[in-house]
Formats: C-alpha cells, sequence, structure tokens
C-alpha cells in the first residue's frame, strides 16, 4: 500500500502529476457533466483523490440557507421548533429523487436509498433523544447544538460521496468511499491525524478515493471554519499526501466579476493569480478558496488551480505564492451586498478607540455574525457586518444598551473591492470614485491598502450592481480592449 509519507516516491516515473481535487456542490447536482468532464476525461483516472460537496442547496436545508438565513433543520431545532422532524423528511425525500434521477440499476438505487435512509433515521433517533434529555432541567440543548450543527453537516458530503464512489464502480473505476465524517467513531482525533490515518492504506496508482468534505475531528470543522470545511479538508489532504496541484471544480470560472452582474459576454477568466488576491476574496465571502485553506497550501508551496466543471479545455486560473505581473493590473471586481455598517461615534472616546473596539469585539463575536472588515478614527467606529437580520438587530440593540451616550446608527451597504496582484492603490481610487460618480453612484466610504494588492469602495446597498458594472467597465473591459488595440497595432 502507498504511504502518506512515500507518495511523492511513488510518482516518480509516472506520465501524470498527482492532484488532489474538490469538486463543488452546484458542479456535483450536474453529475453527468461531472462524470464526462472530470472523472472519464482522461485515459488514466488514477492519480487522484477527490473531495465532494454536498449536492446543490442539500446544506442549506440541513442548517440554513447560506444567502437568506432561512432555518434549515439545525436551526429549527436551535428555535426548539416541532418542525424540525418535517424539515429533515423532507431533506431525505430530496436526497432520495438525487438518488432515482442518478442511478437506472435498480440494484445500485436500492444501495444507495439504504445508505441514506440509515444515515437520517439515526440522526433523527439522536436528535429525538437529544430534546428528551433536554426537557430536564439538569441539561441545556445549547450544550449539545455544536455537535448537533457537526453531524447534520456530514450527512450531506457522505450522501454525494456514497453515490458518487458507487456511480464510478459501475463504469468499471476503482472508487472508494472514504467517509471522515466519523458517524461510528466515538474517539475523535485530530483533522491531521484523521486524514494521515485513512491515507496510509491508500494506493492512488490503482484505485480513486472519493472523500466527504465533511470530517470529523478534535477541533470541530464546523466550530472553526463553519461553512469552509469542506475546503479545510480539501486542503489538508492535499498538503499531508504531497500533492502536485490541488484542482477545485466550480460552475463558473474565476473571472474579472460576477457574470449575472456584468454579463457573461463582457466578463472574462483571470487566468493567473496569486495568494493575496485569493485572500481579498475570501474576506469577502467570495467562495474562491477558505483563507485558512489557502494558507495550508500557500505554506506547503501547491499552487491552485480553478477550473470551470463545463469547460474541461479551459485551464482555468492558477493560484501561486510567486506570481507577480510586470505591471500594475486590475484583475478582478468583487463586492458584497447587504453589509450592515454599524456605525458608534462618541467625543468621548478619544484615546479610547482600542478599549471600545475590544468591548464591541465581543458584543460582535456573541451574536453570531462575520466581520468583513471596519474602519476607525479619533472618536467614532464603523464595524461591516454580516449575519441574519435577526442576530444584527440584537447587535445593535445591545451596543445600544452598552453605549447609552454614543451616536450608534446601522444601516445596509455594498463593499466593493478593485483587486490586483500589483495595483496603483492612488489611481485606482481617482479612477475609480470618478466612475462611480459618472454612473450616479456616491461612495460612502474608500479604503486603500498599503499592500497595493485592493482598492474598496462602499456604496449604498441599492447601489450594488451599478457600481460593479461601472467599475468593471472602467477597470476591466476598458483595459482589454486598450490591450488588444495595442496588439493589433503591434
Amino acid at each position: 500500500m502507498t504511504q502518506v509519507d512515500s507518495l511523492p516516491q511513488s510518482q516518480k516515473g509516472l506520465p501524470m502529476t498527482y492532484t488532489v481535487e474538490k469538486i463543488g456542490g452546484t458542479s456535483m447536482t450536474a453529475f453527468d457533466a461531472v462524470l464526462d468532464n472530470i472523472f472519464l476525461r482522461p485515459q488514466n483516472p488514477y492519480n487522484r483523490v477527490f473531495v465532494v460537496s454536498a449536492y446543490g442547496g442539500i446544506t442549506d436545508s440541513l442548517l440554513e440557507c447560506k444567502k437568506t438565513g432561512k432555518p434549515g433543520v439545525y436551526k429549527l431545532i436551535a428555535k426548539r421548533d416541532d418542525s424540525w422532524d418535517e424539515a429533515l423528511e423532507y431533506v431525505k425525500n430530496r436526497m432520495l429523487l438525487t438518488n432515482e434521477h442518478l442511478f437506472i440499476d435498480p440494484l445500485n438505487r436500492l444501495r444507495a436509498d439504504k445508505f441514506i435512509c440509515s444515515r437520517i433515521d439515526e440522526a433523527k433517533t439522536c436528535i429525538s433523544n437529544i430534546l428528551e434529555t433536554c426537557q430536564y432541567g439538569q441539561f441545556s440543548l445549547r450544550r449539545y447544538l455544536p455537535q448537533v450543527r457537526e453531524f447534520l453537516s456530514s450527512i450531506g458530503e457522505a450522501h454525494s460521496a456514497f453515490n458518487t464512489a458507487l456511480k464510478l464502480k459501475t463504469v468499471g473505476i476503482n472508487a472508494r468511499f472514504v467517509d471522515l465524517s466519523g458517524w461510528d467513531n466515538q474517539t475523535p482525533r485530530t483533522l491531521d491525524e484523521t486524514i494521515t490515518d485513512v491515507f496510509k492504506d491508500i494506493d492512488v496508482t490503482t484505485e480513486l478515493p472519493i472523500v466527504t468534505g465533511y470530517a470529523y475531528c478534535k477541533e470541530g470543522l464546523m466550530g472553526t471554519y463553519d461553512r469552509g470545511y469542506s475546503e479545510m479538508t480539501f486542503s489538508r489532504i492535499a498538503s499531508l499526501t504531497n500533492a502536485d496541484l490541488a484542482i477545485i471544480h466550480k460552475e463558473y470560472h474565476l473571472s474579472s466579476a460576477d457574470p449575472r452582474v456584468v454579463g457573461t459576454d463582457k466578463v472574462f477568466p483571470i487566468g493567473r493569480t496569486n495568494y493575496d488576491v485569493a485572500d481579498q476574496l475570501a474576506s469577502l465571502g467570495m467562495e474562491a478558496i477558505h483563507p485558512n485553506a489557502a494558507a495550508g497550501l500557500r505554506e506547503s508551496d501547491i499552487e491552485i488551480q480553478i477550473k470551470n466543471t463545463f469547460e474541461p479545455e479551459h485551464k482555468g486560473t492558477l493560484i501561486s505564492s510567486d506570481y507577480q505581473p510586470e505591471t500594475n493590473k486590475v484583475e478582478i471586481i468583487a463586492g458584497k451586498e447587504k453589509v450592515f455598517a454599524l456605525h458608534l461615534f462618541d467625543q468621548a472616546m478619544v484615546g479610547q478607540v482600542d478599549n471600545v473596539g475590544y468591548e464591541l469585539m465581543e458584543i460582535i463575536s456573541d451574536a453570531q455574525v462575520s466581520l468583513i472588515g471596519k474602519e476607525m478614527n479619533a472618536n467614532s467606529i464603523t464595524y461591516y457586518l454580516g449575519g441574519s437580520t435577526e442576530n444584527l438587530n440584537k447587535l445593535l440593540y445591545k451596543a445600544e444598551k452598552r453605549y447609552p451616550k454614543a451616536s450608534i446608527k446601522g444601516r445596509m451597504v455594498a463593499l466593493i473591492s478593485v483587486i490586483g496582484s500589483q495595483i496603483d492603490t492612488n489611481k485606482a481610487l481617482a479612477k475609480g470614485v470618478l466612475s462611480l460618480m459618472n454612473n450616479d453612484v456616491t461612495p460612502v466610504a474608500l479604503h486603500a491598502s498599503m499592500r497595493n494588492v485592493n482598492v474598496q469602495f462602499v456604496v449604498s446597498d441599492q447601489d450594488y450592481q451599478n457600481a460593479i458594472r461601472a467599475l468593471h467597465h472602467e477597470f476591466c473591459e476598458e483595459s482589454a480592449a486598450t490591450q488588444l488595440k495595442t496588439e493589433q497595432v503591434a
């Protein structure tokens, strides 16, 4: 068997590089394309490891909608809403419907159905027992919620990974279902120990591991990385098994802007960039790769290739540590709408900003909202936050109660960043403001990075799409047109 620490030696003399690859949830839902464009595309299907996400929308139904905050099974349990079992039954039926579409052969369909029904039924029994126990005053539901969230999240990835391995076996590939969810494991280990132990018995030259995006470990992936847990699993597998390349398959290219906002005919793939750009995208919640996952790959000097599932011939975007463009260049216009700007002003805060900031951060942490950015001066602090309306309103109430003499306001804004591996931030600020003003968008605030990687514009939430289009036209479309004319002249 191939040992984890000897994987690089096992690659010597082989025509293929060893890759660890992750397939996103939306892509997994279009499984026919995934099968043709990813799994069956190379003549030799091995020397690869695949980490798969749950099918699109399943994790939202199990936990809560990532975009809208609509309660899933977990949120209903946390609220002690008795309809949680109906919600779990709904998820089960969705999973069975997926199985029906995926498996024509009745025997394989039966295997797939039996597997996921067993998981769902065990989860239902476990949750019911916890809720019954917590009817007694000595037991608090809040204490058990992190564990409930962990094992609920694992169900979606186990479903897709089991199905994928079973489907690949039907087409002659020696696929292996690698379940890191710890469903029957009572003793958690660290994430690295879990991965190392599993892969010591896997020979990637003769079998194709299909790994669950969720991994049960001491750290608690959901508690530590929340919905970025599958990327952490992917990152650690690549680092620990010394992958030559890490690949992420998505339903779209990593493009110069969101094609749904700007238009598919106006955006274009970035091509090459570095980890600084990936970090900026992650801070806005864009799913290039989780910042902690990127950090691990960066330390291991492993490049990331982001590919479009539906355009397998296209090389996509390569993210590396050492990429540096020869000239200043804006690569992407990225943004986040529905951002809550919490602004606190207090004339008596002069010289006490750090103390106030520390206390506010404790309130923000307790409110279970995400910190996207902040700015401050002598007597005011503004935090840019993401989260559900309920949690944000609670946060505003607590802040007003804690600082009754301060002027505290909250408003919805959008953050838009002009990002590149190397940009002239002064020119980007000037050109960006002029472009926005010419398109009837008045910036609320401006921020520039000393690292010359990004410039950020804060605008009213309703101006989000108009601002994205204006900045993309200014920095990307005009730049591409100018470069094309230069090449034609040359």
